[in-house]
């Protein structure tokens, strides 16, 4: 059994480790490979600022709820171990404000010690009148995906730095199930008219100072578009850009002086931050997650396809949920193929 997975972001690699998990003690010969043409610290997942959060409302996708949850519990469960400081992992809280009346988020029950905001707390926000505070994960790419990478190579997974121009290509060289990962370029080997991509820029900052993170909420400008400032391990995330259906992956210095200046109003401090360096990146934009089968044809050959992408600017928030759910379809194929694993003695 052959599977090949076509991206090397947190969402491809999480999805390799979920099928190894699950099935190889009982398929065997089981052979795993990661086919990408970017790979770590080059893919959006890296370039994250790595605060698990997803958008305020998951406007009716519960299941994307759910696979939000299980990433976080699974995650929540490594800070007892010390590879969690390898993984990226650690606790951070902060605050979300909002320009004026909102809902309470969908995420409200999975964070920890979620709560409304107090008068005091405000009166230090100027501008913004209501909002929650609440802990959550911090879970960062640059040093997630080598954890993920290293994990996988130490079991055998097999890695090719080449770009996947059909799915085709793969079924042809033998790929049993290809499952496909690759994000924001997912269109260019299956037209999705639902797929575009949300350019992101942000600046990374020396500001140690800074302990919480703020992420501001405009419900008139739409997610992502208003400032935000997120500590890592060791430098703050300044962001605030969400601009559809631009494909650039350049720095922008109108972009940038924006993002700098709303971001100095909302924490004056950071004038005196040292700026290392701008990142641009794109999402995966979608109305929902695509996860789901697809029974394709190449010439006489017929191959299955588990479509995992189209997971915004929340990657990192959802990929285990999703690849447990990515795993689980891989044992319907089996099932229905004859392929089914072996009992466990």
């Amino acid at each position: 059994m052959r599977v090949a997975v076509i991206g090397a972001g947190v969402i491809g690699l999480s999805t390799a480790q979920s099928i190894y998990e699950q099935y190889h003690s009982t398929v065997t010969p089981l052979t795993i490979e990661v086919y990408a043409d970017r790979f770590t610290p080059l893919t959006t997942s890296d370039g994250a600022a790595g605060l698990w959060q997803p958008y305020l409302y998951d406007k009716g996708n519960v299941q994307e709820t759910k696979w939000n949850k299980e990433t976080f519990d699974y995650l929540l469960s490594f800070l007892s171990s010390p590879n969690s400081i390898k993984m990226g992992i650690f606790l951070q809280s902060g605050y979300n404000l909002c320009t004026g009346p909102a809902p309470e988020p969908s995420f409200k029950d999975t964070v920890l010690g979620f709560r409304h905001l107090t008068q005091r707390e405000l009166e230090l926000f100027p501008g913004y009148s209501h909002g929650w505070f609440n802990t959550a994960l911090m879970i960062e790419g640059k040093s997630y995906l080598p954890w993920l990478m290293n994990w996988l190579q130490t079991r055998g997974v097999q890695f090719h730095q080449r770009k996947i121009e059909s799915f085709e290509e793969l079924a042809e060289s033998g790929a049993d199930v290809i499952i496909n990962c690759s994000g924001v370029r997912s269109g260019e080997l299956q037209p999705d008219p639902e797929l575009k991509p949300g350019r992101g820029q942000i600046a990374k900052v020396e500001a140690p100072w800074l302990k919480h993170w703020i992420l501001t909420h405009d419900l008139t400008t739409g997610v992502y578009n208003s400032p935000y400032i997120i500590p890592g391990s060791r430098l703050v995330t300044v962001g605030g850009i969400f601009q559809v259906d631009n494909w650039s992956e350049q720095n922008n210095s109108v972009d940038h002086k924006k993002i700098w200046e709303e971001a100095c109003v909302l924490e004056p401090s950071l004038k005196h931050a040292r700026i290392v360096e701008d990142w641009s990146g794109l999402r995966p934009v979608r109305s929902k997650v695509r996860l789901e089968r697809d029974g394709l044809q190449a010439g006489t050959t017929t191959f299955e396809v588990i479509h995992n992408y189209g997971h915004g600017g929340f990657g990192l928030t959802i990929h285990r949920g999703c690849a447990q759910e990515a795993a689980r379809l891989f044992g319907e194929i089996l099932k229905q193929k004859g392929w089914e694993p072996k009992a466990r003695l």
